[in-house]
């Protein structure tokens, strides 16, 4: 990825005239676009590495593989939250990884962790680098120096059991790459989050990801059969069978561990052949509630689509509004959901007309496939606005959580409120964004997208917007984090999340794999 927005140089469009007077009506500025500092311009603090301790990276992982470049450490010096991008926009010097050390295989990872944890050098696991938690930052904590672990040479597809419906992947392959090798097989993952372009096969189970596509396949920790994992203790390899009653699931130690606990390298998933059949159809509600209730009507039944999502009143106007602006509006008000249904011709045929029956009884109305088909062909763009928006003087940010269908609505209005309050104090009044994005029997998640004029600060208008709203989801009964994950930035709202206790048992478990605590400082454990 380019090294100071998303995504790929190609990807990136300035706001066309008629977007750029929407937002400067919107919120009265002029919406011209700034342009970026150069590489060139950007300062990083001199790497901290000696001679030596370069030599001996080198002689693990070999003399090409250890890197101090200018750009190999700058691309590598966070992930792509507003915080992190805005960063990159400042002249002060900043931090990054010290070197980028970049192993091909699970011993070499094993002899890095080895030697970093006695030679006290941080190790920050680098997949995709897609975090918008601040998961990736070179953070050194106690230690003097630290390194990028780069896994992009861990991108083999080393075994696959048709039988069993597995596949074991390389941590370092990205979600392209991992589903073009699975191609080849006919097989799927069937797991695309917004960063699957770039995201990695390690970073999805790191992170607890979940996918576009969740509702038909499930979350990406919900595809894990085994993991292998290289720890400065030693390698730890989990999972013999698809269930187990042999103690706790130690699995979910390192699923959703975030690089802190053990460095992913090599994940066996549940795979399915390749659908043979796609269907297509958007609805519309006459307000979130019914959306929601109807949502929750079509999972509590086990009838959900393979993709089901909705946008509140706000989302589904401003897109409505910006397809009307380049001339390809579909919808007509209201709040849109979509869905798709993956299979074979009898499969989605008898799915959809289920779901299309309990939708309609809930009060939906059909709009066809159009608008669903666009969703579809436009969802991996939204981050490239976001770049543009902040190159024009507006703040675009996201954040999600999830909670129980009976406090869906509660949650929803706290979190609202709470983004509208802080903004709002500062000046800038927001537009607020909501939709569901994934499903569950018993709840869902809220994906709320903030947009407003940005002030002379915007990092420090950012930091009380998020703790406002962090604070409102803990008060609310929302979990701190349902895809994201935790990273640096939800950390100090851990404790509320697991408790005291709670904290206490995963420090304890660090202890025992990460004595010296090298792993990934400052991200997930408060």
């Amino acid at each position: 990825m380019v090294w100071d927005a998303w995504g790929v140089l190609e990807g990136h469009k300035p706001l066309s005239p008629e977007i750029r007077a929407l937002i400067g009506g919107a919120f009265g500025i002029s919406a011209e676009t700034v342009s970026r500092p150069g590489e060139d311009a950007v300062r990083l603090r001199d790497s901290a590495l000696t001679a030596d301790q370069s030599a001996e990276l080198a002689a693990i992982v070999g003399e090409g593989n250890v890197s101090t470049d200018h750009h190999d450490r700058l691309v590598r010096a966070g992930g792509k939250s507003t915080f992190d991008l805005l960063r990159r926009r400042s002249a002060d010097v900043q931090d990054a990884p010290d070197a980028v050390v970049t192993p091909v295989d699970h011993d070499e990872v094993l002899a890095l962790l080895t030697y970093c944890s006695d030679a006290r050098i941080a190790v920050v696991p680098f997949g995709g680098g897609t975090s918008v938690v601040g998961g990736v930052d070179p953070v050194r904590g106690a230690f003097d120096a630290v390194i990028a672990l780069d896994l992009k040479r861990l991108d083999r597809l080393s075994a696959v059991d048709v039988v069993s419906g597995t596949a074991t992947l390389g941590a370092g392959l990205t979600g392209p790459q991992a589903e073009k090798l699975l191609g080849e097989q006919g097989l799927s993952l069937g797991h695309f989050p917004q960063s699957f372009q770039f995201a990695s096969i390690g970073g999805f189970a790191a992170t607890r990801s979940s996918g576009q596509a969740s509702a038909g396949y499930g979350r990406f920790d919900d595809m894990v059969h085994h993991l292998k994992v290289a720890t400065p203790r030693g390698t730890v390899e989990l999972g013999r069978a698809p269930a187990s009653a042999a103690g706790p699931d130690l699995r979910e130690l390192f699923v959703g561990s975030e690089g802190t606990l053990g460095v992913i390298t090599e994940v066996t998933l549940r795979v399915h052949p390749v659908s043979t059949n796609t269907a297509y159809e958007a609805w519309s509600f006459p307000d979130f509630t019914t959306g929601a209730q109807a949502l929750r009507a079509l999972v509590q039944v086990g009838a959900a689509p393979t993709v089901l999502r909705l946008s509140d009143e706000a989302e589904s106007g401003v897109n409505l509004a910006m397809a009307d602006r380049i001339g390809g509006a579909t919808a007509t008000g209201g709040c849109l959901a979509i869905t798709t249904f993956e299979g074979t011709e009898a499969h989605v045929a008898a799915r959809s007309a289920e779901a299309a029956a309990i939708l309609a009884a809930s009060g939906g109305t059909s709009l066809g496939a159009d608008p669903a088909v666009a969703w579809e062909h436009g969802r991996y763009n939204a981050p490239y606005l976001r770049d543009s928006l902040l190159d024009s003087g507006v703040l675009c940010e996201t954040l999600e959580t999830a909670t129980t269908w009976a406090n869906l609505a509660n949650l929803k209005a706290a979190v609202t409120g709470a983004l509208t309050e802080a903004l709002s104090a500062q000046g800038t009044p927001p537009l607020v964004l909501c939709h569901i994005s994934h499903t569950y029997p018993t709840g869902a998640s809220l994906y709320f997208t903030i947009i407003c004029a940005q002030t002379a600060d915007p990092m420090a208008q950012w930091g009380v917007t998020k703790t406002a709203a962090c604070d409102a989801i803990i008060a609310a009964g929302g979990t701190i984090t349902h895809h994201h994950a935790v990273g640096a930035d939800h950390r100090k709202w851990m404790t509320d999340e697991i408790g005291d206790l709670g904290v206490e048992i995963l420090r304890a478990v660090k202890a025992v794999v990460d004595p010296a605590g090298i792993l990934n400082p400052g991200k997930l454990l408060p």
